[in-house]
């Protein structure tokens, strides 16, 4: 009897964590990252002392079984790149501690950043969150900051970050959620992109001046398969919905528009630093695979509803969030994409991560010959069997 496609990636993402680290020599030694809640690992729960719904369950139930200040139920894509390379989970920094707990990496991320600063939203008369004082230049800031504490030399940093694998974002998803949410058009919103664009290569190119060799940069969601903007912009239309996914086109066309812009940035970038691997993540296309065939991948066949929430269609509800009094969740988190109607599951996040160690959603490809000479056969066998 055939082994069924959720046994198979479970088995092949198993192979990934037991083959990676066993070398003795691996590209990376240390992971930095930036971004907002899509890697945020505890920053701004420890910033609001706790008072935040992610602060109790279910929020960290399914690997940690408490909360952690991460927004789903278990793991981020972060983490499962620090375990399959063989690193420890990437510490927030904002808790703080010696320079030592920083000697394989640090995560700036916080939930609720964006790439642009506040005063261009203000100015713009869209309102942002009080506690949204860690924009993306201030995330950079934070790391320039911690320097002497990681190297103290040109020369030391250098060579401490050619090993350095840095993951940058995603960020920008929040850049367009508050206009969105607050009732913006898509045609002011679309001249934000090239804005965010920007603020995105700026902070590269700032981390690459520091010594950054190998960057990570995500894209945004498919936010027209999101549980919150399938509630927000839920009309009776069918045509306004893609047949095969129930996804909104339009929301999915703007998404792409955005990767598109940053796909063509860091092929500039990549030609004015041809001594930096700067990879594209393919986080758009990594969860359309899901939609398009969610029991392939073991997902359920209504995969556009949230796990956890306030009812509703998508179980999205603004006024009774995952957490909150009155919402629930689901049986098995496992099955589903969506965790609380924005974040994914930890199942959902794995499965974007496992196609970045396989190279399916990178470009280039993450892992090389280069690092892992023995086992990058293994790894391209791999793929065949989880296409």
């Amino acid at each position: 009897m055939a082994c069924s496609s959720t046994y198979l990636s479970s088995l092949i993402f198993t192979l990934i964590l037991l083959l990676l680290p066993s070398h003795k020599q691996a590209c990376f030694t240390s992971i930095f990252s930036f971004g907002d809640s899509l890697a945020d690992t505890g920053n701004l729960l420890f910033y609001l002392n706790n008072n935040h719904r992610v602060s109790q369950l279910p929020y960290g139930q399914t690997y940690f079984h408490h909360p952690t200040g991460r927004f789903s139920d278990g793991r981020l894509v972060i983490d499962f790149i620090a375990e399959a390379i063989g690193l420890p989970l990437v510490p927030p920094y904002l808790p703080g501690g010696d320079s030592r707990n920083f000697e394989k990496g640090v995560n700036f991320a916080v939930a609720g950043a964006t790439a642009l600063n506040n005063d261009f939203f203000k100015s713009k008369g869209i309102h942002v969150n009080w506690y949204n004082n860690f924009n993306l230049d201030v995330q950079v800031e934070l790391f320039k900051q911690l320097l002497p504490s990681i190297c103290s030399t040109t020369s030391e940093c250098e060579e401490k970050f050619s090993s350095a694998l840095f993951l940058m974002g995603e960020i920008g998803g929040n850049d367009y959620n508050n206009p969105f949410f607050q009732g913006k058009s898509l045609e002011e919103i679309t001249t934000f992109v090239p804005l965010v664009v920007n603020a995105i290569s700026r902070a590269i190119t700032e981390v690459i001046e520091l010594g950054a060799r190998t960057l990570l940069v995500p894209g945004n969601f498919p936010i027209g398969c999101n549980s919150a903007y399938l509630t927000l912009f839920h009309v009776s239309n069918n045509e306004i919905y893609d047949q095969e996914t129930g996804c909104i086109n339009w929301l999915n066309e703007f998404s792409q528009y955005h990767n598109q812009l940053l796909i063509n940035e860091l092929q500039s970038l990549s030609k004015l630093h041809p001594h930096v691997t700067i990879i594209y993540a393919d986080y758009f296309e990594a969860l359309m695979t899901i939609f398009r065939s969610p029991e392939k991948y073991g997902f359920q066949s209504f995969p556009l509803s949230a796990c956890c929430g306030g009812g509703g269609l998508y179980n999205f509800n603004l006024s009774c969030y995952c957490g909150d009094l009155g919402s629930t969740v689901c049986m098995e988190p496992s099955n589903y994409v969506s965790w609380d109607g924005i974040h994914l599951t930890e199942a959902g996040y794995k499965h974007i991560a496992t196609g970045l160690l396989q190279g399916k959603y990178t470009n280039p490809p993450l892992i090389t010959q280069s690092c892992f000479p023995e086992t990058i056969v293994d790894l391209h066998d791999f793929k065949q069997y989880s296409s």
